[in-house]
């Protein structure tokens, strides 16, 4: 039987995240999954574009070019003040650096903020602020679980060792930020590879806790 290609995505995204915590956990192999993580980044990226209904339309590439660039900015406007999520500095495992912040964090900020709004549409939550409200908590909770990881495998450090409240009052305000122009886009209802990848997400940082 012919698998759909929404189905076809998923089974990427559940098995790359899944060689991938094996990976993690195999510490002999650790080092060279570690410097995977760009393209596994790059990958996903490509699986959540080809299945936007429409993906070749300037609107969804505008929203995509909109997000990456406030990502970047915002991470920028962090790592070079502290004035958003706290005193932090990226290490090398999310890759190429420009101004001192991976370009990998503006893809990662994009796939992050279209997986929630268009999870949250499936939710059918009435109303725009409470859609902002729901998705912000969605990925500040999301964050809660990668920091962890994040300080072990060298995405970034702080420089009091944990993150502080602001990083998540910082998360919880460019992610309110971010869902709020999702929603000016009005994109039609989309399949669920990119709600899947977010479901993932949460289950691959929270074992990862354990590596």
């Amino acid at each position: 039987m012919k698998m759909s290609k929404s189905s076809a995505s998923v089974a990427v995204i559940i098995l790359f995240h899944a060689v991938g915590l094996l990976g993690f956990f195999i510490t002999p192999f650790r080092s060279m999954f570690l410097r995977l993580v760009p393209f596994h980044l790059l990958l996903m990226l490509a699986v959540v574009i080809i299945n936007h209904e429409n993906w070749r339309e300037g609107k969804f590439w505008a929203f995509a070019a909109l997000i990456f660039t406030g990502g970047f900015t915002a991470e920028w406007i962090g790592v070079h003040t502290n004035i958003i999520f706290g005193d932090y500095d990226y290490g090398h495992t999310l890759g190429t650096k420009v101004f001192d912040i991976p370009l990998m964090i503006g893809v990662n900020w994009f796939l992050l903020v279209y997986a929630t709004g268009v999870l949250l549409k499936y939710l059918k939550i009435p109303t725009v602020a409470l859609r902002m409200l729901v998705g912000a908590i969605v990925l500040v909770c999301l964050d809660l679980l990668i920091e962890p990881v994040a300080i072990k495998f060298d995405y970034w450090s702080w420089v009091d060792l944990n993150p502080p409240l602001k990083n998540y009052l910082g998360w919880f305000g460019v992610s309110a930020l971010f869902l709020g122009i999702f929603e000016l886009f009005k994109f039609k209802h989309q399949n669920i590879t990119a709600p899947a990848l977010l479901v993932v997400q949460f289950i691959f940082f929270a074992l990862l806790q354990l590596a």
